[in-house]
């Protein structure tokens, strides 16, 4: 009927459509005409009041259906698929999220910022003239913290899979002696984005060593994760937390920018936090280890989904350290 009403609009019978009669004009009535044998309507007129309320009240054709041109209707089509793409992925990672034992998938980790927040003399934050800043917290205002992982004994493949199908980003800190059984698990990680950073060589304490011992252990390592990894170190944690001087000296001679330590440390049943109101606070650095079932009561698998869901509780989100240091 919509293509038929259209046709006769343009045929100057629209009043077939109003009325539903036959094109024979059965049942129409047309408006009287003047003089020159125009109707009333034609010669500008105004119209009858019957006529008026017949126009307004009697039936209409449908509306006709305004074709869209070609790049609109691309437009909107691409739109739709756009939304069921974006809904399919919601639906993805909630099944993924299930599948590692989380209730809600984690917030996505920011993008990294354009320009690294300036590090300043603070609470969180030491400096000292030519040396690498030590950072236990980041100088920021958003509600993001950042998960490290020491050591390297425990080689889960289970935990890397997790963190990378949930995008949680991690920066590890990478000790030669517990690493060099498996490099490859390490080059794995920071194939997904996962930076590995300095260590140590044997993982000592290094506030009691001299200076050239210190130096030898901070740069072969910086040296073999180079070669191991492909990339050089920026970040370095001296083992225990333990420094002085002589460390941030002999980090800095071998490529060292930052010395970050943390503010709360993560197990597998618990977090324990280094300020008394047992919260976290932006900016915050969470440390962890690779260790197994064999020290812990849990699996790594266990350790992150216990961060994950302690961080996204408080309203945070895990972002990645090397971008903000």
């Amino acid at each position: 009927m919509a293509a038929v009403c259209l046709a006769a609009a343009v045929a100057g019978c629209a009043a077939q459509g109003r009325t539903g009669g036959p094109s024979s004009g059965a049942g129409v009535s047309a408006a009287p005409a003047g003089a020159d044998g125009r109707s009333q309507k034609q010669q500008g007129g105004p119209p009858s009041e019957a006529g008026a309320a017949a126009d307004r009240g009697g039936p209409r054709p449908p509306a006709v259906p305004l074709a869209l041109p070609g790049l609109a209707r691309a437009e909107e089509e691409s739109s739709g698929e756009a939304v069921a793409r974006q809904e399919a992925a919601v639906r993805a990672g909630l099944e993924t999220a299930h599948r590692w034992g989380l209730e809600q998938l984690p917030p996505r980790a920011p993008q990294r910022p354009l320009v690294k927040p300036e590090l300043r003399p603070a609470q969180g934050v030491k400096l000292q003239e030519g040396l690498p800043p030590v950072v236990y917290r980041v100088p920021t205002d958003e509600k993001i913290v950042f998960l490290t992982v020491d050591d390297g004994a425990e080689k889960d493949p289970d935990f890397s899979r997790m963190a990378d199908e949930l995008g949680v980003p991690l920066s590890t800190f990478v000790a030669d002696y517990l690493a060099r059984s498996d490099y490859g698990y390490f080059r794995g990680l920071a194939a997904q984005g996962d930076a590995v950073n300095n260590h140590t060589i044997n993982h000592r304490n290094l506030k009691v060593l001299d200076y050239a011992t210190q130096r030898d252990e901070i740069c072969r390592q910086q040296d073999q994760l180079e070669q191991q990894i492909g990339a050089r170190p920026r970040l370095f944690r001296p083992p225990y937390g333990e420094y002085n001087d002589d460390t941030l000296r002999a980090a800095a001679s071998c490529g060292i920018e930052a010395v970050p330590l943390w503010n709360e440390e993560a197990f597998p049943d618990r977090v324990e936090y280094r300020y008394d109101d047992q919260r976290l606070h932006p900016g915050d650095i969470i440390l962890t280890h690779f260790r197994g079932t064999d020290l812990w009561k849990g699996t790594m698998p266990d350790l992150l989904r216990k961060v994950v869901n302690e961080v996204t509780a408080q309203g945070f989100t895990l972002a990645r350290l090397d971008d903000y240091l």
